[in-house]
């Protein structure tokens, strides 16, 4: 297989950058340089299809075809049509353009998309004598753009759907956070799987099923296709050994290590579905009921949770009442735990009456968010009440 190291990009959600770059580089990832929104890195195409089987945090992973300077679409068409795209697919396959641009100075993005798929068209029709077709909903190949200020940069993406897509959710709680910005912040809480683990409002199951992926040193993709097979130097056999490899890695869950709740029934069900989907049935202690009146699974260990917020539900009133009572109880019950809350509630700490030991600023999608850190340590309920008296 070609051994030529090739510059790749991986997005990810933002707030995120720098566990992924801790990530890549732990992958064995070559010239590893965190950018905002996203990690570019350097590696064999055969590591690329690793990083596509590993990566917990990417949400796709784009492979740098060519890039060059513009002064206008011209330039574009010109940059486009000089690749050589025959080398990496047939014009017998569907492909799509997706423009993004950050300071470009061009009017109309949708009129670029139109040049590089025209350019594109063109070169095949000279080099082999057809042009492949444009499918917008499911393409073989995905054409990714990226224009500053003067440059445009030419991606072929090798992963098809997105990453955070590991074939486990069929069953989704209300508002579920996507799996790739869960892993990234079980990475930012430094969990381990010698650490005990517990989400309070678990929904559909997302931190504990990526913390149980993670605990069992299941591949997050080791179940899926992705859009490098639908390439030339797709090479079947180099795709099949690393299965084997990630597949050889997997180990049992200690018991007792992860732990789930949540108040409401079908959330528990829908849990319950997920966990059987990953293969992770029996990974996962459950138990219905309200989290005001759950104990401590341990005398120890990381609560992370995305609690409802008004934003979300709708219950921006009842949520005021609940929040200060939650907080007590992480008080009371919770002594000796580090505590990780998710939120786009920015002032949820003043209603915990909780002082974070850390923040940091996350995007949920287009939501700003924080993670909030706090540390439950002994005697922190007696000084806060008699700190407001």
């Amino acid at each position: 297989m070609d051994s030529t190291n090739h510059a790749f990009f991986a997005p990810c959600p933002r707030g995120l950058e720098a566990v992924l770059a801790e990530e890549l580089t732990d992958l064995g990832a070559a010239d590893v340089k965190a950018t905002a929104g996203g990690v570019a890195f350097r590696g064999t195409l055969a590591f690329g299809y690793r990083v596509n089987l590993q990566s917990r945090i990417a949400s796709r992973i784009l492979l740098r075809i060519a890039d060059g300077s513009y002064r206008d679409e011209h330039d574009v068409y010109d940059a486009a049509n000089a690749i050589r795209w025959q080398d990496w697919f047939t014009p017998q396959q569907r492909i799509k353009v997706k423009v993004s641009a950050h300071h470009c100075p061009l009017k109309s993005l949708d009129f670029v998309t139109l040049r590089v798929k025209d350019a594109v068209c063109d070169r095949f029709q000279f080099a082999r004598g057809k042009r492949p077709t444009v499918d917008t909903h499911a393409p073989d190949i995905l054409i990714a753009v990226y224009l500053d200020a003067s440059t445009c940069t030419f991606y072929l993406d090798t992963s098809g759907e997105p990453l955070f897509k590991r074939g486990w959710r069929k069953s989704a709680g209300e508002a579920p956070i996507r799996e790739n910005l869960a892993a990234g912040i079980l990475r930012l809480s430094k969990w381990t799987a010698d650490t005990v683990l517990y989400d309070p409002m678990c929904g559909s199951g997302t931190f504990v099923i990526e913390a149980a992926l993670m605990a069992s040193r299941v591949a997050p993709g080791i179940g899926r296709h992705f859009a490098f097979e639908k390439l030339l130097s797709f090479d079947t056999r180099r795709l099949n050994e690393l299965r084997t490899e990630l597949k050889a890695m997997e180990i049992p869950i200690k018991p007792g290590l992860i732990h789930a709740a949540d108040d409401n029934a079908h959330a528990i069900t829908s849990i319950k579905a997920n966990l059987t989907i990953a293969g992770s049935g029996d990974a996962v202690t459950l138990q219905q009921g309200d989290v005001l009146q759950l104990p401590a699974p341990a005398e120890s260990g990381l609560l992370v949770t995305n609690p409802p917020y008004g934003h979300r539900m709708g219950e921006a009133e009842s949520l005021r009442t609940f929040y200060p009572q939650f907080g007590d109880h992480l008080k009371k019950h919770f002594c000796g735990w580090t505590v990780q809350i998710f939120t786009a509630d920015l002032k949820l700490p003043g209603q915990l009456r909780l002082a974070p030991s850390r923040r940091v600023p996350l995007f949920n999608g287009a939501i700003e968010c924080r993670l909030f850190e706090f540390r439950m340590v002994a005697g922190s309920l007696r000084k806060t009440r008699a700190g407001g008296v």
